[in-house]
């Protein structure tokens, strides 16, 4: 027995070594946690609460169930040297969350053993016929059989699949622990036709379990009747026996695609039970370390995830739950993020971080840099200049901007009329607030015009039907053709009126037009129901 157990500790070492290797691919996995197909109706209210920000938790997904098929080494700790069996089963496992699931399990297991040491046969071979066959005071060599099945129900969990550098595993450790109900029939090898055994051995154990087995011959006619259960009219074939028992164990698995792992596993059974090996702790001549006889099971799982991939997530143990709060954090999707407001001490339009004149008064128009207009160049800005158009060859001029020829007709101060002529109309395809290439070139011209008209104003307006999803779509296309002129052409946004309902047309166009003198609004309103609004 000691060598099965460095064999099996050798083993256990072996697989870590393999799951680092396994555990080290930057594994993709998870699901699309905005994503409604994988929410059963039952949690949709929970995840629609998530999708408008009215909760921070989303619906657990719908995940797979996993089958699996296993097969492996069996055999029995207890008080005969074990010999190679075997066992056999199905699984079915559900995951109740990302680190507990449950598992159903059915096996068939087969374990057999040979003794080195002699046992008092009366003792151990009780009310079958074996036992009036050897006289009182006789002992044999055990060699047996057992046979049996079992049905677990565990609780597992697993160990290493909430990662904060990785964002799926490619191994899964687990622990579990249960209930097995275990139906066993344990057959002793114990008589040569209806005779006993008459041999006795010497050696070393090795040489003793040889010579044992190459003098039975393998027929295991005597039914061991348990110690712990009365037997019914001393039938020697009774069994077979019903056990309750506790199992619990470790496992790895290697995931090798979405659908399908590889699994190693030991699991122990503990039927609280000494004569599972037909030989029971309190009644031999011999010592040995135990009284309750435990059943080993190693073995290989092979397991498939059951369900459709556009309904299903994979079980959520192969899952990372910590992936969506990383993605969100380093690209945003779902995250309500605070508007922008970018500081305008002077609020002539442009920002102070690339305001030239920080302190411009208050309605004075101003060019592209924050700086007063000062259209013929004279050094002194339009809103003090006395004289508004000053020939070069007039200049320098006084600190009224009156320059040193007599003034023509035309020079002073006048109020300027503003042309820009017929403005485009944007259009935006479905329910998009992207701006398109055309779009862009033809804002790029009323861009230029407004530059040789700085007086001139612009009515920005967009149309919306009798729904807040239209006036928010309205907003939208409104707000991004101002911001597309303001920052990347450069007019400051006092030269806008924004309007974005209220006024019948295409619902999906923005019309620009030149300001008039009656025209008045802000360049900038708050959006009317921002838990809509649309990124581009």
């Amino acid at each position: 027995m000691a060598s099965k157990k460095y064999l099996f500790l050798t083993a256990l070492c072996s697989l870590l070594a393999v799951s680092q290797v396994f555990g080290q691919s930057n594994a993709v996995g998870g699901h699309d946690y905005l994503d409604t197909a994988y929410v059963p109706e039952s949690r949709m209210e929970q995840q629609h609460s998530f999708l408008n920000n009215e909760s921070p938790y989303p619906a657990k997904p719908r995940d797979m169930w996993e089958l699996g098929v296993h097969g492996g080494y069996n055999w029995i700790i207890g008080d005969v040297a074990a010999q190679p069996g075997f066992g056999a089963g199905l699984s079915l496992r559900k995951a109740l969350g990302y680190t507990i699931s449950l598992r159903a399990d059915l096996g068939y297991l087969q374990a057999k053993g040979v003794s080195y040491q002699k046992f008092p046969a009366g003792a151990n071979l009780r009310g079958t016929p074996a036992a009036s066959a050897y006289g009182s005071g006789a002992s044999f060599y055990p060699d047996y059989k057992m046979t049996g099945g079992y049905a677990s129900l565990d609780v597992m969990v697993s160990l290493n699949n909430i990662m904060f550098h990785q964002e799926a595993p490619k191994t899964n450790w687990y622990v579990f622990g249960g209930y097995t109900g275990l139906a066993y029939k344990t057959q002793m090898d114990a008589l040569n036709g209806n005779s006993p055994y008459n041999n006795s051995f010497s050696g070393s154990r090795k040489d003793i379990i040889d010579a044992v087995k190459n003098a039975h011959d393998g027929s295991y006619e005597t039914t061991i009747q348990s110690g712990v259960r009365t037997p019914n009219s001393n039938d020697p074939e009774e069994g077979p026996f019903l056990r309750h028992s506790l199992d619990g164990g470790i496992g790895v698995a290697f995931k090798i695609s979405p659908h399908f792992n590889i699994g190693v596993e030991q699991k122990f059974l503990i039927p609280f039970d000494d004569y599972v090996d037909g030989i029971s702790h309190g009644a031999k001549s011999v010592n040995t370390s135990s009284s309750t006889d435990i059943i080993s099971y190693s073995n290989v799982r092979l397991n498939f995830n059951l369900g459709n991939d556009s309904k299903r997530t994979e079980p959520l143990y192969w899952e990372n739950p910590l992936g969506f709060a990383y993605n969100e954090l380093n690209a945003p999707r779902h995250m309500k993020l605070p508007e922008t407001v970018l500081p305008d001490s002077d609020g002539d339009g442009v920002t102070d971080q690339f305001d030239n004149c920080p302190n411009t008064p208050e309605g004075v128009p101003v060019d592209v840099h924050g700086c007063p207009l000062d259209t013929d160049g004279d050094g002194v800005p339009d809103y003090k200049d006395k004289q508004l158009i000053t020939p070069t060859y007039c200049q320098p001029v006084d600190e009224d901007g009156v320059g040193k020829c007599p003034c023509p007709e035309d020079c002073g101060p006048a109020t300027p009329v503003c042309d820009l002529g017929t403005l485009p109309s944007i259009n935006f395809n479905g329910n998009s607030v992207s701006l398109s290439d055309d779009a862009e070139t033809l804002l790029s011209n009323v861009a230029n015009q407004m530059r040789q008209s700085p007086d001139c104003r612009v009515v920005v307006t967009g149309h919306a039907q009798a729904s807040k999803s239209s006036e928010q779509l309205a907003w939208d296309r409104v707000n991004s053709i101002i911001n597309y002129m303001t920052e990347e052409e450069g007019i400051p946004a006092s030269r806008f009126i924004f309007k974005y309902k209220g006024a019948t047309g295409d619902t999906h166009t923005v019309d620009l037009r030149t300001a008039g003198p009656n025209d008045e609004g802000p360049n900038m309103v708050t959006p009317p129901h921002p838990n809509l609004r649309r990124s581009k």
